[in-house]
């Protein structure tokens, strides 16, 4: 069994971690921290009767695995302890995400503390890293939106199909994403019937897709990103429109899709047919509420003939494949299990 702890398991990255860990065959959870004495069912009800209690950040012990959910610049601080005694670290925040220390202190706003381990760091998308993946000691968990954008942007980039300095992709998140501390734009009262926008130019996760698909085109790539909170928990929809550089079709660059991910069990091309005679086209593109809860990713498509515009739709839940669900798809490959243990299960629908 492996042994895992969860340092900082009161928000809803942490508590989801638990949730699947909890249910994974090959995993004891050895603890989970909390700097307060609540109970684990105060701030996630859903685990109620379960047998799992807080301990306190300075109780912890040995174990083989460490996720850490916690605020950006503490993870960096508390990572090198649990090396040292032999841990391996999944940081499912932001410290380990950018290969270029000015651009990260620059995003953030801080001092990296320790750029050794950044540079150490494997990020963590496995459709993409997965080799490296099983060979790493620290993994920096993809931001929500960078994984959205890059999974639903990396058959274009690597086939050099399109312009990769004019791509735009519009985000649009439930309000996990805000977090679990109480915020203005994610009370009721305001986001309901309401849609946000929100850090509208130079969003952090721009840096992380940019860097990424940067080494898949093997040239430079930029980004216009524009997040935008609307009325739902759970979910990332990635509205990603870029330009061809050759003619394309829909039907080409769904075989392209199906191509790229034919061997990646967690990604769906959607390539459901239009309705020739329908009025309003729904049924070919994914929608958000398919993957709640889970860890697949779901990526539709189309094409402006006209105007040589591809928009690509890259669906995946926030706390999902796009956190705690990919975190453990990362923790399976560097403990040598199949990648999908413990996180087969299909999205619920109706939610």
């Amino acid at each position: 069994m492996i042994k895992v702890g969860i340092y900082g398991a009161t928000g809803y990255m942490g508590g989801e971690a638990l949730r699947v860990l909890m249910n994974h065959p090959e995993v004891e959870i050895a603890w989970a921290t909390s700097r307060s004495d609540a109970q684990v069912a105060d701030y996630h009800p859903n685990l109620y009767g379960e047998n799992i209690h807080f301990i306190r950040p300075d109780q912890t012990t040995p174990v083989d695995v460490v996720f850490m959910a916690l605020p950006t610049g503490t993870p960096q601080e508390l990572a090198p302890k649990f090396l040292k005694e032999g841990a391996k670290v999944i940081d499912l925040g932001a410290d380990f995400r950018l290969s270029d220390r000015k651009t990260w202190e620059k995003v953030y706003n801080k001092k990296h503390k320790s750029w050794n381990l950044a540079k150490e760091a494997v990020y963590g998308i496995p459709e993409l890293h997965r080799e490296d993946i099983k060979n790493a000691r620290v993994i920096a968990n993809p931001g929500c939106f960078a994984s959205a954008a890059i999974l639903g942007l990396a058959p274009l980039v690597k086939a050099n199909l399109i312009d990769t300095t004019k791509i735009v992709v519009d985000g649009l998140s439930g309000t996990a994403g805000v977090g679990a501390e109480l915020s203005r734009p994610a009370h009721h009262a305001e986001i309901g019937n309401n849609l946000i926008p929100y850090n509208v130019v130079g969003h952090r996760h721009t840096f992380e897709a940019e860097q990424e698909l940067g080494l898949l085109s093997k040239k430079k790539v930029k980004i216009s990103f524009t997040p935008v909170y609307v009325p739902i928990v759970r979910g990332i929809l990635d509205i990603c429109h870029a330009f061809s550089t050759k003619k394309v079709t829909r039907a080409k660059l769904l075989a392209l899709y199906k191509e790229f991910y034919k061997d990646e069990y967690f990604v769906k091309v959607y390539d459901l047919p239009k309705e020739e005679k329908a009025s309003w086209q729904y049924k070919p593109y994914p929608w958000v509420n398919s993957v709640s809860g889970t860890n697949f990713s779901y990526i539709g498509l189309d094409v402006d003939e006209a105007r040589g515009r591809i928009v690509v739709f890259s669906v995946l839940d926030s706390i999902g494949k796009g956190g705690a669900h990919v975190g453990v798809q990362n923790m399976n490959l560097m403990f040598g299990l199949d990648e999908t243990t413990g996180l087969t299960a299909r999205g619920l629908h109706p939610i």
